[in-house]
């Protein structure tokens, strides 16, 4: 028995280029749980930045460290793809960069992928 539900695949792509402010790379919508395929980042600056990537659950109101302090060299990248996280309504993902060598603007660019499922039955519900 095959159940269709309402789908799309999306890449979401951001940049966050001031020290100690937080930029939310993706939300999962209301009413659609989201699976994230791939997450990357890369400091495309010129400078070593420290960086900090969070999941925020907003059934909890609380943020949960992915990576919680990580200097990334100029070039540096990180890529998380073998497995995928499951996003309720609400929940977001953010990164921080911090502590920029120099004293110079970071240029940390970070993605994702994901499928969105419309769940309309679902509406408040967890």
């Amino acid at each position: 028995m095959t159940i269709a539900r309402d789908s799309r695949t999306r890449s979401v792509i951001a940049v966050a280029d001031t020290d100690d402010t937080a930029t939310t790379l993706y939300t999962c919508p209301a009413n659609c749980k989201s699976h994230m395929s791939l997450l990357f980042i890369t400091n495309a600056s010129s400078n070593d930045s420290d960086i900090a990537i969070t999941w925020y659950v907003a059934a909890d109101d609380t943020s949960y460290f992915i990576i919680g302090g990580k200097n990334l060299s100029t070039g540096e990248f990180i890529q998380f793809s073998d497995a995928f996280i499951v996003l309720e309504a609400g929940d977001k993902i953010e990164l921080t960069p911090s502590n920029t060598a120099g004293g110079n603007d970071p240029q940390i660019d970070f993605f994702c992928t994901v499928e969105e499922f419309f769940l309309p039955q679902q509406s408040g519900v967890r």
